[in-house]
């Protein structure tokens, strides 16, 4: 399948296609880009546009990983990623449990620097998200690194099909969880595997808009884990 990349510049026309993105926009029945970004074209007609710049905007159901920053009398707040800054209520974080069961320093269970994988309960773009952790897998992060990556490369980490997450599992052996807010739980069996997936996933983020990338950073892995004997 020949495909054509090109990077397209804000307001920039995209021809010939219906096409939906938060940063793509009508003008005078024209779709227009309002940030830079690529754009792939294919033979059968098909167009795909990947933004390089934007931010993480909240979505309820959303599944995010978030950084414990700081907190309040009744609860934590979280950097996840976005302009708005994520509120997770004690109360949530420990679940069933009646107000007079819940401990006398709840905040020393999740502290600052802490990683939590939670899911947006509710978000009205007036006020900060709230975040619940009672659904199966989510919880506070206990095990392996957490990596940040900028919000608009979300698919081109995962790959068309999963085909760029499967090859990190695959050449790795570790675990990938991508959250949609661009934050990247990777868990593997040391610290020299975690050093190389994590350089592996920066490398996506940098080189995005390049062709061939897979192959090129499974290259980069094999050779990274050969010369550490990882």
């Amino acid at each position: 399948m020949n495909v054509t990349r090109r990077v397209l510049v804000p307001g920039e026309k995209i021809e010939g296609v219906n096409i939906s993105d938060f940063y793509v926009y009508d003008y005078k029945n024209e779709k227009r880009v309002s940030i830079i970004g690529v754009i792939d074209l294919k033979q059968e007609g098909q167009v795909s546009y990947s933004p390089l710049n934007g931010v993480y905007l909240p979505k309820e159901g959303d599944t995010v990983i978030g950084l414990v920053t700081s907190h309040g009398v009744a609860n934590w707040f979280l950097d996840i990623n976005s302009p708005y800054q994520a509120i997770l209520s004690v109360q949530d974080f420990f679940g069933s449990k009646q107000s007079s069961q819940l401990p006398d320093d709840p905040f020393k269970y999740l502290q600052i620097g802490e990683y939590v994988k939670a899911k947006i309960a509710a978000f009205d773009r007036i006020r900060n998200p709230l975040l619940t952790v009672q659904d199966k897998g989510l919880g506070k992060i206990v095990e392996g690194i957490v990596v940040a990556v900028h919000p608009t490369r979300v698919p081109r980490i995962i790959g068309k099909k999963g085909s760029m997450i499967e090859m990190l599992k695959n050449t790795t052996g570790c675990e990938f969880f991508v959250a949609v807010n661009g934050m990247i739980h990777i868990k593997c069996q040391n610290e020299q595997l975690e050093n190389i997936a994590s350089n592996a996933v920066k490398m996506i983020e940098l080189q995005s808009h390049i062709t061939g990338l897979t192959e090129k950073v499974k290259k980069f892995i094999e050779e990274e884990r050969k010369v550490r004997g990882a």
